[in-house]
């Protein structure tokens, strides 16, 4: 695949200020959903979704919850320094380092990072309940902005310590404060509890809610939950000269062996609910082809890291293999090592070129231009994306993450 010759330029338009939703419905579901079938659009309400998608689809949702990834701390010179938690680095995985009861150390964003000099320890206090709780975080390196945060009580979590300490990390688009109602609307209803580490909301998913899971359920259409800890890479525009050297965050996935059953069960009318998904689900296809080739090479099951780097399904070797083939490989190898979960890492990018080999269907949202969720998107659908968007701004639809949505099926 050729993906040198991608313009970035044809994957940009204007984007009104106005078109922006700063603020999500008082019903999720009375959002507006533009529906592309084929070629053919129509326009619809979120609440009907079940009337656009064939009986047998399995949609596949991202169950992560997002995390108050923001933290601020208050120099004694009355500066303000903002901590905006990226990715674990030690524990390196999410699950893990939001159950640590001591210290974690994270890459982040530091806003006014040249407040905080080498060495200087960031403190805050604050009493929960009848314990008093002190946080203190330090700059350990700071090209790369790694920062270690630690607490003086064992009974708490990173998780809860977050919950105390941290605030809800809206797009910076919206450039607006958090406000109450957002700390409910900014989750999917379904997201769970034990899947803590999105510091974004995987937004598709904002409009579902139980009479919509009710109306689909009726329909005899499944649902399935996977999970991917949205990265703040999500928001980063496009700036570099060759798309191909963006730099795509690596996010943790997790997949159980009933996933992959449940795809097997239904490999044909799979959709994914969101990008987050449609990335995660692909990713998943290419370890079962990093399986193939390593069993042929080494004759037996060896173990390997479930990691996607950014561009694989461009340069893995020709030899294909389909996605029934994948997932019965992938289900052989957790049998071999006895293994409930997998638990990886992603960092696709999927560009136009890309060949599809799991999702045949997408719910998203509409997206910033010159974004890599722009080029996912003209990847799926193909030079239509541009007419899609252009009906969307012609009829009023909300955009980004508390907008409006929309059901593509090429």
């Amino acid at each position: 695949m050729n993906y040198n010759k991608i313009n970035l330029e044809d994957f940009s338009y204007q984007l009104p200020e106005e078109k922006i939703a700063q603020f999500p419905l008082e019903k999720r579901d009375d959002s507006k959903l533009l529906v592309y079938v084929k070629g053919d659009i129509a326009h619809s309400q979120f609440f009907k979704l079940h009337y656009f998608l064939h009986p047998d689809t399995l949609l596949i949702f991202n169950d992560t919850k997002v995390i108050p990834a923001r933290l601020f701390f208050q120099r004694p010179t009355g500066a303000w320094i903002e901590i905006f938690l990226i990715e674990p680095i030690q524990p390196n995985r999410v699950h893990e380092a939001m159950q640590n009861t001591a210290s974690v150390e994270w890459k982040c964003l530091v806003g006014n990072k040249k407040k905080w000099k080498d060495g200087k320890i960031l403190e805050q206090k604050i009493t929960h309940e009848t314990t008093e709780i002190t946080l203190k975080v330090t700059l350990t390196e700071r090209e790369n902005q790694h920062v270690n945060i630690a607490w003086d009580n064992p009974s708490y979590s990173f998780a809860a310590i977050l919950q105390l300490f941290g605030e809800l990390p809206l797009p910076p688009y919206l450039n607006r404060e958090v406000q109450e109602k957002d700390k409910q609307q900014y989750q999917t209803v379904y997201s769970n509890d034990k899947k803590e580490g999105a510091v974004a909301a995987p937004t598709a998913g904002l409009h579902f809610t139980e009479e919509v899971f009710q109306h689909l359920e009726k329909k005899g259409i499944q649902k399935d939950f996977i999970t991917l800890h949205v990265s703040g890479g999500t928001f980063q525009p496009i700036k570099t000269k060759k798309v191909q050297d963006h730099k795509m965050h690596s996010e943790e996935i997790i997949f159980s062996r009933q996933n992959i059953e449940n795809i097997l069960q239904n490999p044909t009318h799979i959709v994914a609910v969101g990008t987050t998904s449609m990335r995660s689900l692909e990713s998943l296809y290419w370890l079962g082809v990093k399986l193939f080739h390593s069993f042929k090479e080494n004759g037996k099951f060896v173990s390997i890291p479930f990691m996607i780097e950014k561009l694989y399904p461009y340069q893995a070797k020709e030899e294909d293999i389909s996605l029934e083939e994948s997932m019965r490989l992938i289900l052989k190898y957790m049998k071999h090592f006895q293994l409930k979960e997998l638990i990886g890492a992603t960092e696709i990018f999927i560009m136009p070129q890309y060949e599809f080999k799991v999702c045949k269907g997408l719910v998203t949202n509409f997206h910033m231009p010159n974004t890599t969720l722009i080029l996912l998107v003209a990847a799926f659908i193909g030079k239509d994306w541009r007419e899609i968007y252009k009906e969307a701004l012609e009829n009023d639809y909300r955009f980004l993450s508390y907008g409006d949505s929309s059901l593509l099926i090429p």
